[in-house]
């Protein structure tokens, strides 16, 4: 039987993961830019720049729940077939 969904089709989770790809990546960058004055010598960034910094934590965690999502949904379709 061949699968119905089509191959650039957005499944369960995936947005979710594209975001959390995206909030991930904006942590990083963050981090790189509040540690890099510790490299240079130079006066380091406010307070606040520490907790973009947590942004990574973030992303990895709205990436994990879209991860979790689609597994429920293949869970759910191959109980599906399977009936």
């Amino acid at each position: 039987m061949r699968d119905k969904t089509q191959t650039n089709s957005a499944g369960p989770g995936d947005r979710l993961i594209r975001a959390g790809v995206l909030v991930f990546f904006a942590g990083a960058v963050a981090t790189l830019v509040t540690v890099a004055p510790l490299f240079f010598g130079s006066r380091p960034f406010p307070t606040y720049m520490f907790g973009l910094s947590m942004l990574m934590g973030v992303g990895f965690l709205i990436a994990a729940a879209g991860v979790l999502r689609a597994i429920a949904a293949g869970r759910r379709q191959a109980r599906g077939a399977s009936r």
